[in-house]
């Protein structure tokens, strides 16, 4: 699978989602897409984070934006995840974090000033034509970047 840049094609994935359907990129063509990848369902960032797309739900809606929150967790978990905090998108589950690290969702970071491999929390915005519009490769803040997005797809 081909890395993620700006500019070009997004490669096209199908991950399960919490019910064990499959979901495809390709499934939203002609519509923007935001996939965002996040390390682990229900805890602080994670939260704060989904929330914040909740939260701004209607107006990415209104926007015409699908939103495909993407972790290696299986589908019991984001089912209880979506449930407790009343998520309207779909989170899908990357068990082998394959696509997170085609997508540079995975790999070498900073932890408490220690180099570690882990999942980076990074959104990717696929335009309506399947071009990468832009690629948040490092989150800072996870209670603010929704936010920013909505900023972003408004230009």
């Amino acid at each position: 699978m081909a890395a993620v840049a700006e500019g070009k094609k997004a490669p096209d994935f199908t991950l399960e989602d919490a019910g064990g359907t499959k979901v495809s990129l390709s499934d939203f063509k002609g519509k923007d897409v935001i996939v965002y990848f996040y390390p682990k369902d229900d805890t602080p960032g994670c939260t704060k984070e989904a929330c914040g797309f909740r939260d701004l739900w209607k107006d990415l809606q209104r926007a015409g934006v699908v939103v495909l929150g993407i972790s290696p967790d299986a589908g019991a978990s984001h089912r209880k995840f979506a449930a407790k905090y009343k998520l309207p998108f779909t989170l899908l589950s990357d068990p082998d974090r394959t696509l997170m690290e085609a997508w540079g969702a995975y790999g070498e970071k900073m932890m408490y000033g220690k180099k570690t491999r882990g999942i980076i929390r990074s959104t990717v915005w696929v335009g309506r034509d399947g071009v990468v519009k832009k690629h948040w490769k490092r989150v800072p803040d996870a209670a603010t970047h929704p936010a920013k997005v909505l900023e972003a797809l408004r230009g």
